[in-house]
């Protein structure tokens, strides 16, 4: 009797996860995929959609100035453009913390490729002008990358690093009072070493005092109210449905709750039509509204659009999904791709099911709207 029990068992976890697997392999929707060179096969380069290997994975959107200090730096070994990149950069608004990012992650990202000798730029900025806030910034930022990169979460290796990136993400913090900054930073050194909520209140009260709509503060914040890491499903909606509703007009903060339900879509979506029920919908709908009301500049744009693109395929609405991606299309280095270890990889899966979705549905390059 209990091998007969075993074996419906069996029976009706095959049943719930073989569909899931079959639309998971097609990134979770109802498309037949036709083979590349079929007559039937869409074409994204008709769209004037770039291929998967030109896909740049460092950075969500365009940023023509620091891509063209970053190929100065990392060609010459030398940090002083960055410097001055960073010092001509508003310190309240979004564009120097994607700046630190970047410069950060090149610095990790070479490390990784050449140990020892790697982001030798770097440690030559900080022993030449230890002073220098933007450089105190980046190798705050670069301390926390290399914890979560090279380390164990937890291991007495990984909170080496990150104390030693809080003691750098201080010493920033006392170099350019009013830069938030060094304080965002922190959002990820609080998140791995586990700060009680208190501990965490009194670092974003820092960040709030000096730049209090900053999309990308907000976004690290949440990551650690979810219920993976220090709060819950509930203390994650809350952070973002609060943050959303204090959002004035033309704020891309109205889109966190979408980012908020991202963090919490389970490994196996066993409901179904789960990226259709209301809770997402609503989300959906609220980031759509931040999209089409924020400004054209505005540097997290590409942020929303990247998240979007995600749920908007998963719910099979192609020519929205289409609409964002041609925003976007070119610049990967955002949420969800990111998680992924080929981003550009898992950009182009989701990018190719909107476009052959769109045109299974009539659409074509001549109609779609830019």
């Amino acid at each position: 009797m209990e091998i007969l029990w075993f074996l419906m068992a069996v029976a009706l976890l095959v049943a719930v996860v073989t569909p899931y697997v079959r639309r998971r392999r097609s990134g979770g929707v109802g498309i037949r995929l036709a083979a590349p060179g079929s007559p039937d096969a869409a074409d994204p380069e008709a769209y004037g959609f770039l291929r998967q290997e030109e896909q740049d994975v460092r950075m969500p959107g365009p940023d023509g100035d620091l891509l063209d200090v970053l190929d100065v730096v990392q060609a010459t070994q030398e940090w002083r453009a960055a410097s001055q990149l960073l010092a001509g950069t508003e310190k309240e608004g979004e564009v120097r913390w994607q700046r630190v990012q970047a410069f950060a992650g090149a610095a990790s990202l070479e490390l990784q490729q050449k140990p020892g000798v790697g982001g030798a730029w770097l440690r030559a900025w900080r022993a030449d002008n230890p002073k220098d806030a933007g450089g105190a910034a980046v190798h705050a930022e670069f301390l926390v990358q290399q914890a979560w990169r090279s380390s164990a979460t937890g291991t007495d290796e990984f909170r080496i690093i990150l104390e030693e990136a809080k003691k750098v993400t201080e010493e920033a913090a006392l170099l350019a009072p009013g830069d938030p900054v060094p304080y965002i930073t922190q959002l990820a050194i609080a998140r791995g070493l586990g700060y009680s909520h208190e501990e965490f209140d009194q670092v974003w009260a820092k960040i709030i005092d000096r730049a209090p709509q900053h999309m990308g503060a907000h976004l690290a914040a949440l990551h650690y109210w979810c219920e993976k890491w220090h709060g819950s499903r509930e203390d994650a909606d809350r952070f973002a449905t609060a943050s959303a509703a204090r959002a004035p007009q033309g704020s891309l903060l109205a889109a966190l709750p979408l980012f908020a339900v991202y963090e919490h879509v389970p490994e196996i979506v066993l409901v179904q039509d789960f990226f259709r029920t209301a809770v997402v919908r609503k989300a959906m709908e609220g980031a759509l509204y931040a999209v089409h009301s924020a400004r054209a500049d505005d540097p997290m744009l590409a942020h929303v659009r990247h998240m979007l693109i995600l749920f908007l395929v998963r719910a099979e609405r192609w020519s929205e999904a289409m609409h964002e991606l041609v925003h976007v299309d070119g610049h990967v280095g955002a949420l969800p791709w990111t998680k992924d270890d080929d981003p550009a990889a898992e950009y182009t899966v989701y990018r190719n099911l909107a476009v052959a979705g769109y045109e299974a549905n009539g659409g074509s390059p001549a109609t779609l709207q830019r």
